[in-house]
């Protein structure tokens, strides 16, 4: 039997924007619904972070997700379970005030788990582990050493594992009490990376400039019988960069960029009025967002393109790293996330 593992979706992102929900939809439609219906899915697990703010939900974007996900599943029959993640439970240290237990009662198929618990799938027994603070790490751990399941999957925040690109969690969790699972696969972290038996399968799409050019997004099937999982890669991209060298504006075919946001790099300038030319050929393109950056002489190599794609936190986090300071960097780190993720919310 195949079922669907997604997670950190964060529906009504970016402030609940109409330009990232259109390019969700773009995935949902094209791609996720589709190989449900081919591959006859009926039942998904959903890792976590199903929602974006742990404080409230746009009216909107909730009526989004249903319209464009939750109404769907339930008229295909799919049965969903889904645990609670940082980013849906209202409080830091507990899970019982959650969003998808408050907002998804109507769903008769949509099933929500805020502790540990155990499922039966096909004979595959599934170890399910929401995200695990001060109230529930102690009966967390209890749970999962005692567990006898084959797979474990998780809303987990581990030591050791790339967080975004660029960046690798320097704190969480030893990894080494889930050895004992054949399988482990967790969500939070967006981006896909693994060590021995544990997995994180990354989120559906872009969502931020550090996301910029990485193709290992999208969903994935996992099949209950031999424990082997398979990525559905989502094709679609959202940010681009684009690198103008005296660039001739009737030679650049900007018709992709259309409903994207972009990243102008200029290298070499030499002519205004050719430059203004190409600028004007992106705008009429209707691309959705242009920020122009000029770094004249520096080399196209991968590092520079990492760096200029760099997002808030990610650029927090190296100044960090770089700084000539007698602190903890890792503590420090730590602190800074959670004040990020904490301003995000509020926006």
């Amino acid at each position: 039997m195949k079922i669907a593992i997604i997670t950190d979706q964060h529906f009504g992102a970016r402030k609940n924007s109409k330009l990232f929900h259109d390019y969700f939809l773009k995935f949902y439609e094209d791609v996720f619904f589709p190989i449900l219906e081919k591959e006859s899915i009926d039942t998904i697990i959903d890792m976590g972070d199903t929602f974006d703010s742990r404080k409230g939900i746009d009216f909107a974007a909730l009526q989004w997700s249903k319209e464009n996900y939750f109404d769907r599943l339930r008229d295909m029959g799919v049965t969903v379970h889904t645990i609670v993640g940082n980013h849906t439970a209202y409080y830091k240290n507990t899970n019982d005030i959650n969003a998808i237990d408050l907002l998804l009662r109507e769903y008769n198929n949509v099933k929500v788990y805020a502790e540990t618990t155990s499922i039966m799938i096909d004979d595959c027994n599934i170890l399910l582990v929401p995200w695990i603070n001060k109230e529930n790490e102690e009966k967390s751990v209890a749970l999962i050493n005692k567990s006898q399941a084959s797979v474990c999957m998780g809303h987990l925040e581990l030591n050791g594992f790339r967080a975004t690109p660029g960046h690798m969690m320097e704190h969480g969790m030893d990894w080494s009490i889930f050895k004992k699972f054949k399988k482990t696969y967790s969500g939070h972290y967006h981006c896909r990376s693994n060590q021995d038996n544990i997995y994180y399968l990354g989120n559906p799409y872009e969502m931020f400039w550090n996301d910029v050019n990485d193709v290992n997004r999208g969903f994935h099937l996992f099949d209950t019988e031999t424990l082997e999982h398979s990525p559905v890669n989502n094709p679609y991209r959202l940010h681009h960069i684009v690198y103008y060298k005296d660039t001739d504006h009737q030679l650049f075919d900007a018709r992709y960029l259309k409903d994207k946001i972009v990243k102008l790099v200029v290298r070499e300038r030499n002519d205004q009025v050719k430059f203004e030319k190409f600028v004007d050929k992106l705008y009429n393109s209707n691309v959705a967002e242009l920020k122009v950056v000029e770094n004249f002489g520096l080399p196209e190599s991968a590092e520079f393109e990492a760096f200029e794609s760099e997002d808030t936190l990610s650029i927090l986090n190296r100044y960090i790293e770089e700084s000539d300071i007698d602190l903890d960097r890792s503590r420090l780190q730590k602190m800074v996330q959670n004040v990020y993720q904490e301003a995000c919310e509020l926006v």
